[in-house]
């Protein structure tokens, strides 16, 4: 794709999701016929007709099922695209068909990429101070669906404590889900990248459980009735990391994985030593009473902010990105961008 084909992608998105998102619900205008020539140059400018755009988000969050309704307004924004298609055709051709229809096509796929992945296994917000400047503070979007009509600068004060957010803006939150499998599947056939996720994560985990402040050693990991200390690993299949480390550092714990895939289990029982349990089940982000310490995937899709304030153990290990530090912090490895963070509950 060109540079121009790319920034003609760029627009589309940012307009849908910015000024076009917010004159849906916030008029920009007070008279409705400006509104309407204003909607259509919108049209004409994203390629995309401002009233089914309009009837289909509305419809999202009334949680119905979209409709597009055949009116006066939505013919008016049809007529704005096709006359700005038509013109750009029989003007430039070659710039139509090389250039701006792969740029419209590519602004498409951004924009449901945007869509799904806001609200992909639940509503989720991003707080990222760049993203939210330039896109008018569109990652708070859990905030956004509890107060629909409130101005885009009031967002940040309605911030939901329980909101599920993620680490990555919605337009890339793919690499987030798609990206660390495709990892993980490297890893998988990779013995030299398997000894070197290892010795990054027993060196994190060590200096974490060993140097932490008070230190948590061996001998107070025992439970005061006698038995071993329980470990609950969440997500723990494909390539079992933290399993394999834990038993390393801490032989005597009680190790349980639990995964919601099925698959991933018994590809992670092939590298797992004996004594560690595996259980297919969702964790579902409350309280546990089966463990004295929960060890969460970087995958986690649930509220990161609820674990860290709320913990759902005494001691939770949260895989991290490398820029989220929180609680007690060690870095597993600045080439993964990866930390572990723990927290205790109070």
């Amino acid at each position: 794709m060109t540079p121009v084909a790319a920034l003609i992608a760029i627009g589309v998105w940012w307009t849908s999701n910015t000024i076009a998102h917010h004159a849906i619900h916030r008029p920009p205008f007070r008279r409705r016929s400006v509104n309407r020539l204003f909607a259509a140059g919108l049209s004409a400018a994203t390629g995309i007709p401002q009233a089914a755009w309009r009837d289909r988000h509305l419809a999202h969050h009334a949680g119905k099922e979209p409709s597009v309704r055949l009116t006066s307004e939505l013919l008016l924004d049809i007529s704005f695209v096709f006359a700005v298609w038509i013109t750009m055709a029989e003007m430039a051709p070659v710039f139509f068909a090389t250039v701006y229809v792969p740029g419209y096509v590519a602004g498409l796929i951004l924009c449901g990429l945007h869509g799904y992945y806001e609200h992909a296994g639940g509503t989720t917000s991003y707080y990222g101070r760049a993203y939210n400047a330039l896109l008018f503070n569109d990652g708070y979007h859990v905030e956004h669906h509890m107060f629909p009509s409130a101005h885009w600068r009031e967002l940040p004060r309605h911030r939901a404590a329980e909101a599920r957010t993620s680490a990555w803006p919605a337009p890339l939150r793919w690499f987030e889900i798609a990206g660390l499998e495709h990892f993980e599947s490297i890893v998988l056939r990779s013995p030299q990248l398997q000894r070197f996720v290892l010795r990054a994560h027993e060196r994190a985990f060590r200096r974490l459980l060993f140097t932490s402040v008070p230190p948590m050693r061996p001998p107070s990991l025992l439970r005061r009735d006698g038995g071993d200390y329980r470990i609950v690993i969440v997500g723990g299949g494909l390539f079992p990391r933290s399993a394999i480390v834990l038993r390393r550092l801490l032989p005597r714990a009680r190790l349980t994985i639990i995964d919601a895939n099925r698959r991933h289990l018994e590809i992670a029982r092939r590298f797992l030593p004996d004594g560690i349990a595996c259980r297919h089940e969702r964790f579902d982000g409350t309280a546990r009473d089966d463990c004295d310490m929960l060890v969460l995937p970087l995958s986690f899709s649930g509220s990161r902010e609820q674990i860290y304030t709320c913990p759902a153990a005494p001691v939770v290990v949260a895989h991290d990105w490398l820029w989220r530090r929180r609680g007690l912090s060690r870095i597993v490895s600045v080439a993964l961008l990866k930390r572990v963070n723990l927290v205790r509950r109070l």
